[in-house]
Formats: C-alpha cells, structure tokens, sequence
C-alpha cells in the first residue's frame, strides 16, 4: 500500500500524492531560492496550509518530504541520472501510452506507483523499447568501444542532443544550513 498520509509530532498530515507534485517538488529541490523557501514549498506542495500552519513541525515533514520522495529508500548518488522527469515528460507520456494504455494527461496517479511503473517500462537491446528507454540508453551508451568513426560521431552528437543538464541542489553556506535547522529542531538555546 502506497502511503498517503504520514504523522509528526502527534499530527495526521494528508500526503498530495499525485505524481505531477512530486515532480514538481523534485524540481524546487534543484532551484536557486534560499533553503528556507525551498523547504516551505515543498512542505505546502505536499502537506498543504496545514503543514505550513504548524512551524514545530517543518522540520520532521521535510525528513517525511525526503522519504516519501526517495520512496523511502537510501539514495546512493554514485549513479549520473539518466532522466529528467520535466526534459522527458513527453517522452515519459508517449512511453506511458505505449505500453499501458495510460494517458498521463487524464491520470492521477500515486508518486510511488508512478515511479515503479516507469521502471516497469519495456527495455530491450534489441531495439524493442519505447521511447523513453531508447533516449536513456542512447545517454548511457559508452560510445568508447564504437570503433567506427563515423557511427561513434552520430551517437555523440545525439548523445549531446538529448542530453540532460547536471542538476546540483544550491544551498546556502552548509554553516548556515546547520544553524537554521538547529533553531528549526530547537536545538539552539
């Protein structure tokens, strides 16, 4: 059972578990605003006016935030992406409708069962795949062992044309970053 609701520090909080605010909360993760906006926004896009009514709280529905969003797994970021859930929304989209009828316009669906569908996708080397599979494996190609020059100069350039922006999260001085959610935790007297 995918989760829809999580507590902190005695109170319910209803999830927004649709996929597209999910997406969209990735996405504030990676923008340039100050931490503290950062963390607000993702509260709200999740847990709505309730969660930013109970400031004692933000703390432990950001860490709530982070795990629903992780689907509750450790990450391990020794892997470079391969996908970008906005670049390849249509690409995601065409890949939905191919293979499961699904019509991501029409289609709210839980993050996590989102998530666990797209790793469902079709994949083959040979060739039988849909699309969102062929850009991800055309960017993780290794184009080193392609021996004639002239198919490893088209795969690179198509390599480049769909190529994915390195995302890096842009927080504040890491000093500052401990000193807002020691005051946050109430950990600073």
């Amino acid at each position: 059972m995918y989760p829809k609701r999580t507590i902190v520090n005695g109170r319910e909080y209803e999830i927004n578990t649709d996929f597209k605010v999910a997406i969209d909360c990735i996405d504030i993760g990676y923008a340039d605003i100050p931490d503290e906006e950062r963390t607000l926004a993702i509260i709200y896009k999740l847990f709505g006016d309730k969660g930013l009514d109970n400031p004692q709280d933000w703390a432990g529905l950001i860490e709530k935030a982070t795990k629903y969003l992780s689907l509750d797994k450790e990450y391990k970021g020794d892997k470079e992406p391969d996908m970008d859930f906005k670049k390849d929304y249509d690409f995601i989209k065409a890949s939905f409708r191919s293979d499961y009828g699904i019509n991501l316009d029409k289609e709210d669906m839980h993050w996590w069962e989102f998530y666990n569908l797209i790793n469902g996708l079709s994949n083959s080397e040979f060739g039988n795949c849909c699309i969102l599979n062929r850009i991800r494996n055309l960017r993780n190609m290794d184009t080193s062992k392609i021996e004639d020059a002239e198919e490893k100069a088209r795969i690179e350039e198509m390599q480049r044309e769909f190529a994915i922006e390195k995302k890096e999260i842009k927080t504040d001085k890491q000093k500052e970053l401990d000193e807002y959610w020691k005051k946050m935790l109430g950990k600073e007297k």
